[in-house]
């Protein structure tokens, strides 16, 4: 086992009486304590109590990064053109009615026609119904005539209003182009698209993908020996091969009751916060998901624990004189928990911070 000391013996331990043949003290002096520890060590360690906890079960899976779908937006064209310009690349980051592209298209260009001759149509309908009601007045013609034309008027500007919202829905320019545009903010996470493409409306699959990374979605694999290990709501905690030593906190979300027919694992969903954008989809994950076990037992920290000589240690703390080395049977480690089956009692105190100076000092 490799010794870390990092305070000086002399804080460390008192003064160890003892006696040289030549200097020999009287027989009524009492002997000085072997061990002690000072003000200045006591400041250095924590020390903590024994306490019964119930006991967690640890589950390891592993799964890939997913947008969340609640929050992924697929972008088709509205009609069928060639694309003219493209304004973003995949993970591009854009807002809501950013344009994404631009689409030459003769379907826009004819609704446009249709626009102008609705135009035309409503112009000459409001004409005639003035004309009729003059004539009315006149005694020229009935008043059937006047309700004639004014029916004529309405069918007019419906077909003067529908053509003025569909062109308003495309984002069209007077040269016969729409404008694709993102109906979310978020990231580009697919793109199937290129300058001068040709598509109609009928055979062309989403053009862009946006997906709002704020939260992210991981698809993890349970064996059939570990389904009653999962259940909506446990904690999940991630990591990933990017950051090591980086911790993501999750929960289970969803749990989807059924296999996999080819390779027989159940799928569950953990959703988690993705702060900064860290969380890329597609990224390998690891999960570890807590359960609980059921029962009870005697817990200290994980980092409490000395490892040597392939056993395990607690330095149980009586006090500044007695310090004792405990040898102690570990059960499991879930999480910076260990579940001690054998050594220690409940209420007993311990030093869980800086005890492997302790344990080096009374066990060289």
């Amino acid at each position: 086992m490799t010794r870390i000391s990092l305070l000086a013996p002399a804080l460390l331990l008192g003064t160890l009486s003892a006696c040289s043949s030549a200097e020999k003290k009287a027989p009524e002096t009492a002997a000085a304590p072997a061990f002690h520890l000072t003000d200045e060590v006591m400041k250095e360690l924590r020390i903590d109590t024994v306490k019964e906890r119930p006991m967690l079960d640890e589950l390891s899976l592993t799964g890939q990064i997913a947008p969340d779908e609640d929050h992924t937006a697929k972008i088709f064209p509205l009609v069928g053109g060639v694309v003219e310009k493209v304004d973003v690349e995949l993970g591009d980051y854009v807002r809501q009615g950013q344009q994404l592209a631009i689409i030459r298209s003769g379907e826009i260009a004819d609704l446009q026609n249709q626009g102008t001759a609705a135009g035309s149509d409503l112009a000459i309908a409001r004409k005639n119904v003035d004309v009729a009601q003059d004539m009315f007045k006149a005694g020229l013609s009935s008043e059937r005539d006047v309700l004639l034309a004014r029916s004529e008027l309405q069918k007019a500007q419906g077909t003067a209003g529908k053509s003025r919202k569909q062109l308003a829905i495309y984002g069209v320019t007077p040269d016969g182009k729409y404008s694709l545009k993102s109906p979310i903010s978020g990231f580009i996470t697919d793109k199937n698209v290129t300058t001068s493409m040709q598509f109609n409306n009928s055979n062309v699959e989403n053009l862009f993908t946006v997906s709002d990374l704020d939260d992210v979605w991981i698809l993890a694999n349970v064996f059939q020996s570990d389904i009653s290990k999962v259940q909506p709501g446990f904690t999940a905690d991630v990591t990933t091969l990017a950051y090591p030593g980086r911790h993501f906190a999750g929960h289970i979300d969803k749990v989807f009751n059924i296999l996999d027919p080819d390779s027989k694992v159940m799928k569950v969903r953990v959703k988690l916060r993705n702060p900064g954008y860290l969380l890329k989809p597609e990224m390998y994950a690891q999960i570890k998901v807590q359960n609980a076990a059921g029962g009870t037992m005697m817990a200290v920290p994980a980092s409490a624990v000395v490892f040597d000589k392939d056993r395990t240690f607690v330095m149980v703390y009586k006090d500044r004189n007695h310090v004792e080395t405990r040898p102690v049977t570990i059960a499991s480690t879930v999480g910076d928990v260990s579940y001690v089956a054998k050594g220690l009692k409940d209420g007993e105190r311990f030093i869980s911070q800086n005890q492997l100076l302790i344990y080096d000092e009374l066990n060289d």
